[in-house]
């Protein structure tokens, strides 16, 4: 039986529950100095000058450094600009400032509590200009990013201008500006030998790190080194380089010593990205018979002055539902805020919110249960590209979904189920999520004792690519998983890419698998032209290899390991690697699920409590039961976030967020979260790679606001369109 899809316990699961896992804020080298950044109080404005005058005096203070001593870059530390993950860094080269909490200053000291204290008192007079901060103002300037993903920013078929219809939704849903708070900040320890510079860094793209800092120091490429065993969340923000890695690497160049550095839990809200807040204009117009005629998706969202990023929320618009008439459009307004950034199902989890609470409203009008709207309008193929799907399972999802679920026992009118003083309300959405893949490398190594690693520079994020990887290459030789050692997490090794956009199981296992089989081949060759060896002389066709042993039919197994260590116990290598090729010219790719949400609201507090949420997944082939579950669970529970409690509050009047820390930024905690049930349908994709794998790590928030929106207004009667939804809202 192939130990793919079999629920493994994580390889890596006994060095994280021990404490022994190393992250890069754990990173100690000898010698090191520590950093802390200064950010800017303003939103607008130019430096005059700094006063270190008070710093002078404290023990242990090494190096001030600012825009007016900051060494210069090449291209004024643009280089490594290349959007969406290559960004316009904040690295001391210019007096002017664009948003509150920009770097404008880096100090370093001996120990982490001297430089703290010379970074509070670091005295900044500005010459202050006025901020733009009002979002809904900003909308008469608002302009076109003009590609969205690679796709046009703006999509028209049909003629939406004209239709006219039976039953009708207009309306406005709104989602706040978000902000990433993974348990482990951004931290880095950067540390020069010569002209070389290793940098330990918490980062989902070490690739992409590496590349990026390269240009930015104006440095070959071989000359940067970005390591990374573990990740201690990442969820986007850590997808892109941001300026104090490079600002580390600076300061370490300088004192001639390496230098660490780690985000302050407030710095985590500015400087490092966040999702966006979103306006969007959702017209949905169907016939008597539910038969949708007519979908407009108008998408507002914010970025920064220093430059564009889009909030792809129209996007799911495009492919989830047969109509003649679609029209969707994306469109920013530019901010004095930090650049926003990929955050978990970027433009999925905010445009599902819009669409899927849309065709709920739609189907109260109708008369209509919410699952029969969405099936009758299934497409047969995508409706946008006109391509058929590699695999959609959503049929299969809604079905399996709503029996887990006993969406059965629901009635149809609003406030019409109840349990003594408490409101019950059950909801539900369809999720969705793109398969993307890019190339990747690998490498297979079997060594004189039996141990096979297998290496490539991608990132473990805690999603459980050790593990995951540990099976493929496991499954390919068919060698035992406790006698495969994965690597990972080294810019040295064969290049991966980024661990974000639900990527690296579809990207890197092929890979893997490449190499492995790779490996299978040499050995098996090698054991042919082995005289000792049992199968000496075999067709290759002939030999078997079972659980690590390689025998053909009447000759006796033997240890590969045996093979090996005769011929002169030297590593057997294989390399491997797998990229896209023309399969989405051909097909369309997307993991499709159904979501429900059943929430229970105290009638005079407005309180909300979820007891329970049931998901049902089509994501191809699942590597591992047991990961997989868990990266669902992760996903549902940050929906629930994302409903209920996620909201980044910006000061108008500073350009400030007022609640960037874990007391008043609320997340979900144990006693918020019920139950959940989640699972993955049957589901054959021949057509994304060789594998038939896709990614999970995003899919699992997308429609649950929706779902849980949808379910308070059945509870309720009340129709909540602005994210968070607070007992406020319902107090009406």
């Amino acid at each position: 039986m192939s130990v793919i899809g079999q629920p493994l316990s994580r390889v890596d699961g006994v060095q994280k529950i021990t404490g022994t896992a190393t992250y890069s804020g754990d990173m100690n080298l000898k010698n090191q100095a520590h950093a802390v950044l200064v950010l800017s109080s303003v939103p607008k404005g130019r430096i005059v000058s700094f006063d270190d005058s008070a710093i002078s005096r404290l023990p242990g203070i090494l190096h001030v450094m600012t825009c007016f001593n900051a060494p210069r870059l090449p291209h004024n530390g643009r280089a490594g600009v290349n959007p969406p993950a290559g960004r316009v860094l904040s690295l001391l080269q210019e007096r002017e400032i664009h948003y509150n909490r920009e770097p404008i200053a880096v100090v370093a000291a001996e120990t982490l509590a001297q430089a703290s204290a010379a970074a509070a008192l670091l005295e900044v007079r500005y010459q202050t200009s006025p901020a733009v901060l009002d979002f809904a103002a900003g909308e008469a300037n608002a302009h076109s990013p003009g590609k969205v993903n690679g796709e046009n920013a703006d999509s028209t078929r049909g003629v939406m201008a004209g239709v006219r219809a039976s039953a009708q939704v207009s309306a406005t849903y709104e989602t706040p500006l978000e902000h990433h708070n993974p348990l482990e900040p951004h931290a880095t320890l950067a540390h020069w030998d010569g002209d070389q510079v290793t940098l330990y860094d918490s980062t989902q793209f070490i690739t992409g790190a590496q590349t990026t800092l390269a240009k930015v120091l104006g440095l070959p490429k071989d000359h940067v080194r970005f390591v990374c065993p573990f990740v201690g969340g990442g969820f986007g923000c850590k997808g892109s380089m941001w300026s104090h890695v490079a600002l580390a690497a600076l300061m370490s160049r300088h004192l001639h010593r390496p230098v660490k550095l780690v985000l302050e839990r407030p710095q985590m809200f500015g400087p490092v990205g966040g999702r966006p807040r979103t306006l969007q204009r959702l017209k949905v117009a169907a016939e008597p018979d539910g038969r949708l005629i007519g979908i407009q998706h108008d998408v507002l969202s914010h970025t920064s002055v220093m430059e564009d990023f889009t909030e792809p929320a129209a996007l799911q618009t495009r492919i989830m539902y047969s109509s003649p008439n679609v029209s969707t459009s994306h469109r920013l307004v530019a901010l004095n805020v930090g650049t926003p950034t990929f955050q978990r199902a970027p433009g999925h989890a905010t445009g599902t919110f819009a669409l899927e609470s849309s065709l709920d409203e739609l189907a109260y009008i109708l008369n209509m249960d919410p699952i029969e709207l969405r099936l009758r309008n299934e497409p047969d193929i995508d409706p946008e590209k006109k391509l058929p799907w590699s695999a959609r399972s959503l049929r299969a999802c809604y079905a399996e979904g709503a029996a887990a679920f006993g969406w059965s026992r629901r009635t149809a009118a609003p406030k019409s189920m109840q349990q003594g003083d408490i409101a019950v309300g059950l909801g539900m959405a369809a999720a969705t999520y793109p398969a993307n893949r890019q190339a990747a490398q690998a490498r297979a190594r079997m060594q004189a004792d039996g141990l096979v690693v297998v290496q490539s520079g991608t990132q473990e994020l805690g999603t459980g690519t050790y593990t995951v990887m540990s099976q493929v290459a496991a499954d390919a030789l068919d060698y035992p998983v406790e006698r495969i050692k994965f690597e990972l997490g080294d810019s040295d090794l064969p290049q991966a890419p980024v661990s974000g956009g639900s990527q690296s199981v579809a990207s890197v296992a092929p890979a893997v698998q490449a190499a492995a089989l790779a490996l299978r081949g040499k050995l098996i060759d090698l054991a042919i032209a082995d005289p000792a060896s049992s199968v000496h002389g075999v067709s290759a066709n002939e030999v078997t290899i079972q659980n690590g042993s390689i025998g053909a039919a009447s000759r006796s197994p033997e240890p590969l390991s045996a093979v090996v260590a005769r011929a002169g116990g030297a590593d057997i290598i294989a390399e491997g690697s797998a990229q896209p090729g023309a399969e989405k010219q051909a097909y369309s790719m997307h993991s499709f699920g159904a979501v429900f949400v059943e929430v229970h609201i105290d009638r005079e507090l407005g309180v909300i409590r979820v007891p329970k949420v049931v998901g049902r997944y089509g994501i191809g082939r699942l590597l591992n039961a047991k990961t997989g579950r868990s990266q669902f669970i992760g996903g549902v529970v940050w929906g629930l976030g994302m409903a209920l409690m996620e909201e980044s509050l910006l000061d108008q009047r500073t350009g400030r967020i007022v609640n960037a820390n874990l007391a008043e930024y609320h997340v979900p905690t144990n006693a918020d979260v019920g139950e959940i049930d989640v699972d993955v349908v049957q589901e054959h994709d021949p057509h994304i790679n060789s594998l038939g794998v896709r990614g999970i790590g995003e899919i699992g928030i997308t429609g649950v606001a929706a779902a849980l929106a949808n379910a308070v207004y059945h509870a309720t009667g009340v129709r909540v369109r602005r994210l968070p939804i607070t007992l406020d809202t319902l107090l009406v």
